[in-house]
């Protein structure tokens, strides 16, 4: 990657938007390649180093889902979902597919320059991607196995979780550091049974709260950070 002007693939059918965001991508240091279509953009990412695809969902002919599924499939780069609000499944499936991060339209344009720093950031260091199958987190002596599904406390007590516990659990985890709001959490765990979606996120937090904190009203490891979400605040490594 060019760390001086990471070189960006810009995927919208809608020159009203692609133009004058590619425009502001480059006054903020980025080299701006941009598509129209799905097919324009396959023959892009074969022609240049792309570092990273801000792509949008609904696009005609091939959609934004499936070009996603084919770079993820063949270990293209990181990619960022430019979504409408409507398209919440949309956005699921593009998470569990291999995309990196989505933005809601309309989007604040330096949300998304800050979005895009995270992840280009991310794949310099040679961080994981998030959401990959098998991983194995350690914090504070506690073990998550995304794998087996096991959450093991530090004396190596196994501590039982529902589904939708393990997934809030890997979400937080696999995101330390990083402040998630409600609608990702909803997004990253699929969560949404029963209640109005805010509180269904409050409720689990809280159930996790009590399996793993030593004093729950009080919580160490998952913050609660007014206005914005919850943090993982505890170290984590991936094992």
């Amino acid at each position: 990657m060019n760390k001086s002007r990471p070189h960006l693939l810009l995927v919208d059918d809608e020159a009203s938007i692609r133009d004058p965001l590619g425009k502001y991508l480059e006054r903020q240091g980025f080299r701006v390649s941009d598509a129209p279509d799905a097919s324009t953009a396959r023959s892009m990412l074969l022609s240049y180093d792309i570092d990273l695809v801000l792509l949008d969902i609904m696009m005609p002919g091939e959609d934004g889902l499936s070009l996603c599924r084919h770079i993820s499939a063949n270990d293209g780069p990181p990619v960022i979902l430019l979504t409408a609000k409507s398209e919440e499944t949309d956005r699921i499936i593009g998470l569990e597919i291999g995309a990196d991060d989505y933005v809601v339209k309309p989007f604040s344009p330096r949300e998304l320059v800050a979005r895009v720093k995270v992840v280009l950031r991310r794949i310099s260091s040679g961080a994981p991607k998030p959401d990959r199958m098998g991983e194995v987190f350690s914090f504070a002596g506690w073990t998550l196995n995304t794998a087996e599904q096991s959450l093991h406390d530090p004396d190596g007590v196994l501590i039982p979780l529902s589904s939708g516990e393990h997934r809030m659990l890997e979400a937080l985890v696999s995101r330390a550091g990083h402040i998630l709001s409600r609608d990702q959490l909803l997004d990253l765990t699929r969560g949404r049974e029963g209640g109005p979606f805010d509180r269904a996120i409050d409720n689990q937090v809280s159930r996790l709260r009590r399996k793993i904190e030593a004093d729950p009203k009080d919580p160490q490891h998952i913050k609660t950070i007014w206005g914005g979400g919850y943090r993982f605040s505890t170290e984590v490594k991936r094992l």
